[in-house]
């Protein structure tokens, strides 16, 4: 079964103990070698965001950036094929997005025949 991690990281670099590029390397490397791992990204930065919002007759709104206002920023995603929600959750608690005040959402991946 395919299941999506969402890493979300603080808003503010302040209120994060974040993970080095040395753990996510490693972390990355250990998805990959494992077989698990379908696919994954990082993002850009939030400032390079643009929001597509369309009303009720069709005509889209395009805006700069997210309009939420949130403690927690979608930074990266990583798409994997685990036997069960148990395994997935192990492999989102691995991950170095998990710590430090960061999340890691866990979705399972709809499949449509």
């Amino acid at each position: 079964m395919k299941y999506m991690l969402l890493i979300n990281s603080p808003a503010t670099e302040s209120d994060a103990e974040t993970a080095s590029f040395e753990e996510w390397v490693a972390y990355d490397k250990t998805v990959r070698e494992s077989g698990v791992y379908v696919a994954g990204e990082s993002l850009a930065d939030l400032t390079t965001a643009t929001t597509v919002r369309v009303n009720a007759s069709g005509e889209p709104t395009v805006t700069d950036g997210p309009f939420a206002e949130t403690r927690e920023i979608l930074g990266g995603f990583y798409v994997i094929d685990v036997p069960d929600l148990d395994v997935a959750l192990d492999w989102a608690a691995r991950c170095p997005g998990a710590r430090g005040g960061g999340s890691v959402v866990v979705r399972p991946v709809a499949e449509f025949d």
